[in-house]
């Protein structure tokens, strides 16, 4: 018919093929560390090893560390998107990578791949 809008339908995979699952900033359900923020904490505060260069010039700061949360829980990519020091940098990535699997995001029920950020303090105690 003319003039009227026909359903759209894919006659080929959309994307290029391999692609992965779009990851989301925001989803209904947000991840979740096991245990929550309180259990989150925890597990910073006893998996942090505090840089030798650091300690030594008795620095403190904080770093502000992304991540993708997958559709399986997996903390994939973590990267630093803000420092106070660069001495921090490498241990925030290590904590982040060694963090046990997270409850996924879910969107409309699915599980779905949603970026994640996380800032951690480093706190020089004498």
């Amino acid at each position: 018919m003319v003039g009227q809008a026909q359903p759209f339908q894919a006659t080929e995979p959309l994307g290029p093929a391999g692609a992965s699952p779009p990851v989301l900033n925001y989803a209904e359900q947000m991840p979740a560390f096991p245990g929550g923020e309180v259990a989150l904490h925890r597990y910073l505060a006893s998996h942090i090893t505090y840089p030798p260069d650091a300690m030594r010039r008795g620095l403190s700061g904080q770093v502000v560390v992304q991540f993708v949360v997958d559709e399986q829980g997996r903390v994939l990519d973590p990267m630093v998107v803000k420092t106070t020091n660069a001495a921090f940098n490498d241990e925030a990535r290590r904590l982040a990578w060694l963090m046990p699997r997270w409850a996924p995001g879910r969107e409309h029920g699915q599980a779905v791949r949603v970026r994640c950020t996380l800032p951690i303090t480093f706190t020089f105690k004498r």
